[in-house]
């Protein structure tokens, strides 16, 4: 999929978006490419997330919002 450039809607909270056209701003980059980068930046802590779907996890739902450290 490297290379695909499809269009995708993509949505956010308002005051989210909104601070992401500050920073698009300030970088003189576009809201694509700052959400490119925090998703590199990101995603490796949210591969620590359980997935919903974990059997393991299916007794507790105690972990909801937050990471182990």
């Amino acid at each position: 999929m490297r290379g695909d450039k499809r269009k995708q809607s993509l949505y956010f909270p308002e005051e989210m978006l909104a601070e992401i056209q500050e920073e698009a701003y300030r970088q003189d980059r576009s809201l694509s490419w700052i959400v490119q980068q925090a998703w590199k930046i990101a995603r490796a802590e949210l591969k620590r997330y359980p997935s919903v779907n974990d059997p393991s996890d299916e007794d507790n739902d105690d972990w909801r919002g937050r990471v182990e450290d």
